[in-house]
């Protein structure tokens, strides 16, 4: 603890470092996951090679997706984030297309009757009624997010794992949990206020179900 307190300075800037790495590649995961998850559950043949392909995405250990990444990419930020976004991509998708399958097809159907077109079945009921299962997924993808950006570091991007590593390196405890302190605070403060976000858009969407 000595380091961060003596130190504040240093991780407050490394935090909002992880934090803005963190939150781009989300952001610009959600607007490729969710469009490709919609995609699939209306073209179903894509299910498979879009699902098992952001599966396979996100097993590859993080490391070796840096370093395959910075012969395009170079160092930084750049390889961070595109990587960041790939292994986000399989809950977003998985659990958007979990969403929109889930929703009553009774529902769907009054839709229709009611004279709505596919777009406005999609905006109008899909999506806010399988927000709170997207929700769920893009929650996931945040905390993974945040944990794998430390390993950041390792290519220049910044961030608390800067302090980690450096902590590994000269057997400096203190650097290590400066470091560990706000990545947890981090993970547990968006898993929190994704779950919060979750839950109302569940009680709006109960409401809404029941009377029709």
């Amino acid at each position: 603890m000595s380091y961060l307190l003596a130190r504040p300075d240093r991780v407050w800037t490394l935090t909002l470092e992880h934090v803005q790495l963190s939150a781009v590649a989300v952001v610009v995961a959600i607007l490729i996951g969710v469009p490709l998850g919609i995609l699939v559950t209306r073209t179903r043949w894509l299910e498979g090679p879009v699902i098992n392909t952001a599966g396979v995405l996100y097993t590859v250990p993080s490391l070796a997706l840096f370093a395959m990444l910075i012969p395009f990419t170079g160092l930084g930020a750049r390889p961070a984030i595109v990587a960041l976004i790939l292994y986000s991509l399989l809950a977003i998708i998985r659990n958007t297309v979990a969403g929109i399958d889930a929703v009553d097809p009774r529902l769907l159907d009054a839709a229709r009757g009611m004279g709505m077109t596919g777009r406005q079945r999609l905006m109008l009921v899909e999506l806010p009624l399988g927000l709170p299962v997207i929700l769920a997924g893009v929650r996931v993808a945040t905390v993974s997010a945040i944990g794998i950006a430390t390993v950041a570091a390792y290519v220049g991007a910044g961030g608390l794992g800067v302090l980690i590593f450096d902590g590994i390196r000269t057997i400096d405890g203190d650097r290590i949990v400066a470091g560990a302190i706000p990545i947890s605070i981090l993970a547990l403060l968006s898993d929190w206020s994704l779950a919060r976000l979750g839950g109302a858009a569940r009680r709006d969407v109960a409401p809404s179900a029941g009377g029709a």
